[in-house]
């Protein structure tokens, strides 16, 4: 069977079962501090595992793609040198949330592996592990199942902990969690390794396949077990490693899917299709660069984003070892579109996104390298001994992404050797600053702890009344707040909007006869809306009843700008191409932020086309039309959606302009799009690699905005003698003549400096039968003192030069030595003596040097020391 034909059928088969075949949620988790990337297929429903997220479904089946390449899941250092381990791989899964338990999970993965039906594998090749103190599990494997107690093994913490153990998962140190079950199996006895559990269990003979977590318990962070509300189930298998099985084959590298990417791999680089290491490497980052480009990421110095151009330039490095000149990396990408597209669309949808992406980051890796091999030669050029320090090592790995094994083969080349334990030290003093900033390091259940499911009808009404469900007040929960206090209210039905999607949330107050609560902000934990503010009027408890009202300019200021992102998102797409994609907004009552992929500044008339098209489409003054339905029928009807937001079975999708924008949406909005009224974009700049930013104005303030450069405008043409019609004509004007003047100047300095040649060479002196003059000039550019230099020059025939000048702050010196003098004296000795004087730097030709430094008040120590230059030299 084809990786693709196991993939399909493993879907199938739970659907057969009851499941809902869900997506892949993005390898960027959603709404989740912990992860850095989507590492495992539970990621997504770690919500419904702790009770905290309720879906239509209780059973799901997903191939869900994962990448283990940072953090704490990290497995890039192995990958093309083992058998199995990838930096991006899927994971087929099935998940019951409080629904089937142990013996269903079992019966189910037996069944898929073993029947004719399905997978047909050999019972007797199948070996599987129960966490140690896991009876239940055991006797359902050996009693129901039937497995021999031969080919049962238990484990227990083998990993120097309590519940430390290959049986016992968790994804992270906090978090759900639970015994598990794993089924092996065995490619025969001519592959060396071991039992899992054995002290040969590394090999390749007993291969994990499947995975069957029992969700028990959820684990805080001073380590306590607690009971999850109801029991579930996470299964997990690895699809390269069942392909692997069906294929009878003992790599993953030899699976039809990743035969295709090698073959590719080795055509780009222009190198031998065989076994080497390094050509396993690139076929592996080709998936995980283009599927984490595909879902937003993009390469940079920090987070997710460095870790995507580690693994760029991982790769570049190995194709660079196995020969490839210039960029091939992205030369790859159309073989793995073609292999994986059909079952991950987004693949074909951004290739030549991903294309741009990875072709830049080669080239940028290019000019890295050469910078790099620079700074290696200097510091070897300065070694004492044939060690290079760690320090060295450190500092072109780190701050120049040199990679170290290039910098162990040049070692080598040269009969040097690298002070790994001094790399090593920096390395992991690095990794401790690292782990200690990290922003992924958070405790799951930090979060307040509030299971309040607020009704929202802010939507349809801008005032409404609910009851107090909790009182919050310095982050713990209350039953009275009296007047002064500033503290957070969760009702059981608001009008509020709270901050989501980009969008800020809504202000205003709560109040009852004798009672007035402000609220200035309002935020989402869960299901509850928390308004933030002050009690600035009466006392007030816990099942009040208040009467909540909206600040109604700050709501429709804001919905103006929240649809113009809408519109925004559509016209750049438009004028920049499919690429562009939404990388974060900030929505508020005065301006909107839009942040967006793209790899380069736009254009004024580019900038001009978009607010030309978003115009146009408020002229048009068509209605805003949002419609609930379910993800697929979104998706079926174009809609896109917004960075940074977690769906869930129901979605609100918001159309513009008759189909000129759909994306799912759960903002608030402009009713027709002429409410808008105008659109200004105000600035546009960069904010990342690959990323830009736009903001704007609409309405009022886009209004007040032009009325102010309007008349800005006005009071500049009459400065000008003119009017708004003759500004330009008027400032092109000034422009030309003060460029003249400055000529002028520029050439009235030159004649007097040709001048001055004369009255200064009465100042020579001869030093060692030379003729030499030291001198200072008053508020001289370079420019000046070199055509002042050439003067002297012609004008006393052989001589050393030495003029300097304090001009904007810093002290300037120029050197020259005649052409006959050149061969006992150097202009560029003479400029490196006089800098030190000046704590300035400076060199030059045999016959004319120059130098600057910032010591102005040592100008004549500087000119002192050209006696002690000759006098020196000649002996």
């Amino acid at each position: 069977m084809k990786s693709a034909e196991i993939r399909e059928a493993y879907l199938r088969f739970f659907e057969g079962k009851g499941h809902t075949r869900v997506s892949s949620s993005s390898l960027v988790p959603q709404n989740d501090p912990t992860l850095l990337f989507t590492n495992a297929g539970m990621n997504q429903f770690k919500d419904c595992f702790l009770g905290g997220e309720k879906r239509a479904y209780s059973r799901a089946t997903t191939s869900q793609k994962c990448v283990r390449a940072g953090g704490k899941h990290n497995d890039l250092e192995n990958v093309g040198y083992t058998a199995r381990h990838h930096t991006f791989f899927e994971m087929l899964g099935n998940f019951s949330f409080g629904d089937y338990f142990k013996k269903d999970a079992i019966s189910y993965a037996w069944e898929f592996l073993t029947s004719a039906q399905w997978l047909s594998l050999p019972k007797e090749k199948l070996w599987v592990t129960v966490y140690q103190e896991d009876n239940e599990a055991y006797d359902i494997w050996t009693k129901q199942i039937g497995i021999p107690e031969e080919r049962m093994i238990r484990i227990g913490d083998n990993k120097g902990a309590p519940y430390a153990s290959d049986n016992f998962w968790t994804m992270g140190d906090t978090g759900p969690c639970g015994p598990c079950t794993e089924i092996f199996y065995d490619h025969g006895a001519d592959i060396w390794g071991g039992v899992p559990g054995s002290a040969e269990e590394d090999g390749d003979r007993y291969i994990e396949i499947w995975n069957v977590v029992f969700m028990q318990f959820n684990r805080t962070a001073d380590g306590v077990l607690h009971p999850l509300p109801a029991p579930s189930v996470d299964t997990g298998m690895g699809l390269e490693r069942i392909s692997a099985v069906m294929q009878h084959v003992h790599s993953n590298y030899e699976i039809d899917s990743f035969q295709q990417l090698l073959k590719a791999a080795a055509k780009a680089i222009g190198c031998a299709h065989d076994n080497n290491p390094s050509l396993k490497v690139v076929a592996d980052h080709i998936r995980s660069c283009s599927f984490l480009i595909a879902d937003g990421v993009l390469p940079s110095n920090e987070g997710r984003g460095y870790v995507l151009r580690r693994i760029i330039r991982r790769a570049c490095r190995h194709g660079n070892k196995l020969g490839a000149t210039g960029a091939f990396f992205y030369k790859i990408v159309s073989a793995l579109v073609a292999e994986m597209s059909v079952a991950y669309p987004e693949l074909l949808e951004n290739q030549a996104h991903i294309e741009r992406v990875l072709k830049t980051e080669e080239e940028q890796f290019a000019k890295t390298l050469e910078q790099g091999l620079r700074i290696l030669e200097q510091d070897l050029a300065n070694l004492e001994n044939n060690i290079i320090p760690g320090e060295v090592i450190f500092k072109l790995y780190d701050t120049y992404g040199f990679p170290v094994d290039l910098t162990n083969d040049i070692a080598r080349e040269r009969s040097l050797v690298l002070d790994e334990d001094g790399f090593q030290l920096l390395m992991k003093e690095q990794q401790a600053r690292a782990k200690s900033a990290s922003q992924f390091t958070v405790d799951y259940n930090s979060l307040l702890k509030v299971d309040t499911l607020t009704e929202f009808t802010g939507y349809d009404y801008l005032a409404d009344e609910g009851n107090i469900v909790t009182l919050i007040k310095d982050n713990e929960i209350v039953d009275e707040l009296k007047e002064g206090d500033e503290a957070s209210i969760i009702l059981n039905k608001t009008p509020f909007y709270a901050e989501s999607g980009g969008q800020c949330g809504d202000s205003g107050y709560l109040f009852s006869d004798d009672v007035r609560f402000e609220v200035t902000d309002v935020t989402k934990v869960k299901q509850a809306f928390l308004h933030h503010g002050k009690l600035v009027r009466g006392n007030i408890h816990s099942g009040m009843s208040l009467k909540a009202v909206v600040d109604i300019n700050v709501r429709k200021a804001t919905a103006l700008n929240h649809s113009a992102t809408h519109l925004l998102h559509a016209a750049l797409r438009k004028v920049l191409g499919d690429h562009v994609h939404q990388k974060g907004s900030l929505v508020d009552s005065q301006r909107l932020r839009f942040d967006f992929s793209h790899f380069e500044a736009l254009s004024p008339k580019q900038i001009a086309e978009l607010e030309k098209i978003v115009n146009d489409q408020i002229r048009l003054n068509t209605q805003v039309q949002t419609k609930t339905t379910n993800i697929d029928t979104a998706k079926e009807m174009g809609a896109m959606a917004l960075f940074g937001e977690k769906y869930g079975d129901e979605v609100r999708v918001l159309s513009m302009g008759n189909g000129f924008s759909i994306e799912l949406c759960g903002g608030t909005h402009a009713e027709r799009t002429g409410d808008i009224g105008v659109f200004k974009i105000i600035n546009e700049t960069g904010i990342a690699s690959g990323v830009r930013r736009i903001e704007a104005m609409t309405g009022e303030v886009a209004f007040n905005h032009l009325t102010e450069a309007d008349n800005d405008l006005k009071q500049a043409a009459q400065l000008l003698k003119g009017t708004k019609e003759t500004f330009f004509e008027k400032l092109r004007g000034v422009i030309d003549h003060s460029r003249q003047l400055e000529r002028d100047i520029e050439q009235l300095k030159l004649k007097l400096a040709s001048s001055a040649g004369n009255d200064l060479a009465s100042q020579v002196k001869e030093i060692k039968g030379i003729k030499t003059l030291s001198v200072k000039v008053d508020n001289q550019d370079n420019k000046a003192l070199l055509v002042l230099l050439d003067q002297l020059k012609n004008k006393l025939g052989s001589a050393i030069i030495l003029l300097a000048s304090e001009h904007e702050g810093k002290a300037l010196l120029v050197a020259g030595v005649t052409e006959d003098l050149s061969n006992k004296l150097k202009a560029g000795d003479l400029i490196k003596l006089a800098c030190v004087a000046i704590e300035g730097k400076g060199g030059g030709r045999p016959t004319m040097a120059q130098g600057s430094g910032t010591r102005v008040a040592k100008i004549d120590d500087a000119l002192a020391s050209i006696a002690t230059y000759v006098e020196d030299t000649l002996g």
